[in-house]
């Protein structure tokens, strides 16, 4: 088993030394002209691939990342690999410009998250090219939750790359029991002043809005304002200690947190030192959030496309998988993983039962862009 003590979202949130981010005046340059990769239905012999770090296998002697060397070694494509998302809000801003003047910014694929509006706002600006399915033919193998989003439904422009699920997390020694439902998370008064939720609105709005009983994939006023007063009550009571990003972590792994709206691949990584830490989709359901891989404006769709389908085949997918710890969005992975490391395939926040992926949603994308829910959430965080 592969024991990566730092997860993606952690690396982030300490700005980790290290990690080769490209700087906004380093991308615009490679961005050049035209930049891309010509954004025709050519297959190139190179692909150009943003990604953010520590997120694909690598052979910790070598360094050597051996998914992409498979790729290369079956397809002739040599892989220009970037770790340079740093998050979704400053990559999008990084690229945005080029992409509005029509420019390509010399990659062929990039990787957003759903439950931020940036998905939605590349495909309703036409800043991403659709993707060649009949490249694709792996794409039968996308599990079945995945495979209509609210903000692509035909999965004309994006694929999944990895996902996780957001739930609530909490640690036994300071919670006195089982915290299994937003309900009481927001009111046991065991747990006041000890409970953290995410700054994201998708997952504590969602979660609450799934508490509620509301639907948060068509998320309309009146179960937008429902959830943020039941927050906001929470907030006022002092129930909730503060919200956070990644950083409840620390706190709940160490207790003094007692419990928390958590993201389970963090939780898979945090159980490694701290098998105590518990994780639950709440019976009334959770959210789960995806990265997206995307091809951008005057990138080569059918190179991406390639790159798409090999990833695709559960073979390839489960080395990822085994070193990643999160959940794979490729059906056939869990058996591939076996042979890798079955306590893994085993793992439920990393292969869940089907059961468990249909008690979870995403989030309505145009509520993501609304700019009155936005100032709403903003208010409530104290922003």
């Amino acid at each position: 088993m592969i024991n990566r003590p730092l997860t993606r979202r952690t690396l982030l949130q300490r700005g980790a030394a290290g990690v080769t981010i490209l700087s906004l005046p380093g991308l615009l340059a490679a961005c050049g002209g035209d930049g891309g990769g010509g954004g025709d239905d050519e297959v190139k012999d190179v692909l150009n691939f943003a990604n953010w770090p520590l997120y694909i296998d690598i052979d910790e002697d070598t360094k050597e990342r051996p998914t992409l060397n498979k790729f290369t070694e079956e397809t002739g494509i040599t892989v220009n690999y970037f770790e340079e998302i740093n998050d979704n809000a400053t990559y999008f801003a990084k690229v945005q410009g080029p992409l509005s003047q029509g420019r390509g910014i010399d990659r062929d694929i990039f990787v957003f998250t759903d439950n931020s509006r940036f998905p939605s706002l590349l495909i309703e600006n036409g800043w991403v090219e659709k993707l060649n399915k009949d490249l694709i033919p792996n794409i039968e193998n996308l599990i079945p939750a995945q495979q209509s989003p609210p903000f692509d439904p035909d999965r004309e422009y994006s694929l999944p790359w990895q996902s996780g699920m957001t739930g609530i997390a909490w640690n036994p020694k300071v919670s006195g029991g089982d915290v299994t439902s937003i309900e009481q998370l927001l009111t046991d008064p065991k747990l006041k002043g000890k409970v953290t939720m995410l700054t994201e609105m998708a997952d504590s709005v969602g979660l609450v809005m799934r508490q509620n009983g509301d639907d948060p994939t068509e998320v309309t006023d009146e179960t937008f304002d429902s959830a943020i007063a039941t927050i906001q009550s929470a907030v006022d009571s002092g129930q909730i200690r503060r919200f956070t990003g990644n950083d409840y972590a620390e706190g709940l792994s160490g207790g003094s947190i007692a419990a928390a709206v958590a993201w389970s691949g963090d939780i898979v990584q945090l159980q490694i030192d701290n098998p105590d830490l518990q994780f639950v989709i709440p019976d009334a359901g959770g959210m789960i959030w995806t990265d997206n891989m995307m091809v951008p404006l005057g990138g080569s769709s059918a190179t991406a496309s390639t790159f798409m389908n090999f990833v695709y085949d559960p073979v390839n997918q489960a080395p990822i998988e085994a070193y990643v710890n999160y959940i794979p969005p490729v059906e056939g992975t869990k058996e591939e993983l076996a042979k890798i490391d079955p306590e893994l395939a085993n793992n439920q926040l990393i292969i869940p039962d089907e059961a468990t992926l249909e008690n979870v949603s995403g989030f309505d994308s145009a509520a993501l862009n609304n700019e009155d829910y936005i100032e709403k959430w903003q208010q409530v965080l104290g922003a």
